[in-house]
């Protein structure tokens, strides 16, 4: 019998003999596109944080009713710069208040008006940890924008600033900077490569305490995260090597944020090179 080369019949044959195959590759390519719109995710959402103040539900009292009083933004710039240290504590208090909006923070209107400088001064002001935490706060939050509003944080000298605070006696000054850190690494490659320059790596690793509060090991692996991110360029092999012993006890934690954010940290580092993968792969 003549073999039937009909091009129906061939490509019925061709169907059935890549039937396997083309299932094969549509499952890879399902798997592919679930982890990508993962990542975009990731991306989208978790890149910057804003610390949104909570508002109090209980009665305030007179004088803490007082305390809340939103000073205007003329009032603020003249308090700022005053003489007395409880109109400074105020007026950096209404700037943190204004840039803890949850909907359309004025960022743009104090970078404008020259406060991120004093701000960052603040910083320095070791007499005074509740301003330095006020402060701290507010230049989170301008960090959580866009670059330009991050990179004016980062210009008016911020960066070495945070990480010496890393080693600051109160822990919620401490975890601030933390936050202030990974939003400006979150910003991207660049910016990342700076702050891993400056020294943020070391200080990090001492403050991987399993035993600390997991609000404050979210923090820490969050920003850990964003120090493995990008793959244009990829991090530094120096500055993933560093990371690895940190993240190899951050991903034994019970938290699942914690774990969340480890895994992603792990993920960004092994979505690399070779020898990058290599190095998740030695991990004791």
């Amino acid at each position: 019998m003549a073999e039937n080369t009909a091009p129906g019949h061939t490509a019925r044959l061709s169907a059935y003999k890549n039937k396997g195959r083309d299932i094969e590759d549509l499952r890879r390519r399902r798997v592919e596109t679930s982890v990508e719109l993962r990542k975009q995710k990731k991306e989208e959402t978790l890149l910057k944080r804003r610390n949104v103040e909570m508002l109090d539900d209980e009665p305030a009292s007179p004088l803490q009713e007082q305390n809340k009083q939103q000073m205007s933004m003329s009032e603020i710039k003249n308090n700022i710069i005053s003489s007395d240290r409880n109109d400074v504590l105020r007026a950096t208090q209404s700037v943190r208040k204004l840039l803890s909006k949850e909907k359309n923070p004025p960022i743009d209107r104090v970078i404008e008006e020259g406060l991120v400088e004093t701000l960052v001064a603040f910083l320095d002001c070791n007499d005074n940890p509740e301003l330095q935490f006020e402060a701290a706060w507010a230049l989170t939050n301008i960090a959580s924008g866009t670059t330009a509003q991050t990179q004016a944080v980062v210009r008016s000298g911020a960066v070495p600033r945070f990480i010496r605070l890393l080693s600051a006696p109160s822990m919620s000054l401490v975890e601030q900077c933390i936050w202030a850190l990974g939003n400006i690494a979150g910003d991207g490659a660049e910016m990342r490569d700076m702050v891993t320059a400056n020294g943020i790596i070391e200080p990090l690793i001492r403050l991987v305490d399993m035993s600390a509060p997991p609000a404050f090991l979210r923090n820490l692996t969050w920003t850990f995260s964003n120090l493995c991110r990008n793959k244009n360029p990829p991090p530094k092999m120096k500055a993933i090597q560093a990371c690895l012993p940190a993240l190899s006890s951050l991903v034994q934690h019970t938290d699942k944020e914690v774990l969340a954010d480890t895994c992603w940290a792990l993920s960004y580092i092994t979505d690399g090179a070779n020898n990058q993968i290599q190095e998740v792969v030695d991990l004791p």
